[in-house]
């Protein structure tokens, strides 16, 4: 049985201005197994702009008053999905 996990990450670089004007900005990548997780995982600690770097098996929910959310998968995020594509 396949299993979905979603990564999960602040940008604060797009927090608080243009469409997330007075919200935080999150960015969630869907992933089809843990493995891939992981590599988003990596990806995205190794970009000084994401915060909060978080794997979860349960699909997340943001409150949209709060939250400007984006979510994206390796369809249109390739980069994310392969191991070491960002510099620390």
């Amino acid at each position: 049985m396949r299993r979905t996990y979603w990564v999960t990450m602040t940008d604060e670089f797009m927090s608080g201005w243009g469409q997330a004007k007075g919200k935080t900005n999150k960015l969630v990548l869907t992933c089809d197994n843990y493995e891939e997780a992981e590599i988003v995982y990596d990806n995205a600690c190794r970009r000084s702009e994401m915060k909060r770097v978080q794997i979860t098996s349960t699909k997340p929910y943001y409150t949209p008053k709060k939250y400007l959310v984006s979510w994206h998968d390796k369809n249109d995020y390739e980069t994310w999905f392969k191991s070491d594509q960002f510099m620390k």
